[in-house]
């Protein structure tokens, strides 16, 4: 339930930079990556208190290190256990 790097999100998906549909809209947005399997999450808002009452995520719940695209891609995404 820490995120050490990054921000903790609520992305509706996560895929890697490798998938078709994830690559292209990657492409729209001019982002260019390093890497051939960068985790990408697509969708997201950020989390911004783990345990509260009404704080939860019923999508995917990453930590990401790069979330500078205003929600539409977040870059480097590791899942997170909210329930820790």
């Amino acid at each position: 339930s820490q995120c050490n790097v990054g921000s903790l999100q609520c992305c509706d998906s996560t895929e890697s930079s490798s998938n078709v549909v994830t690559s292209i809209l990657l492409g729209l947005l001019g982002i260019v990556l390093e890497g051939v399997n960068v985790p990408i999450g697509v969708t997201c808002s950020p989390i911004t208190v783990v345990g509260v009452s009404g704080t939860s995520c019923n999508a995917s719940p990453v930590c990401c290190e790069n979330n500078s695209f205003n929600g539409v891609v977040a870059i480097g995404c590791t899942p997170v256990n909210l329930n820790l």
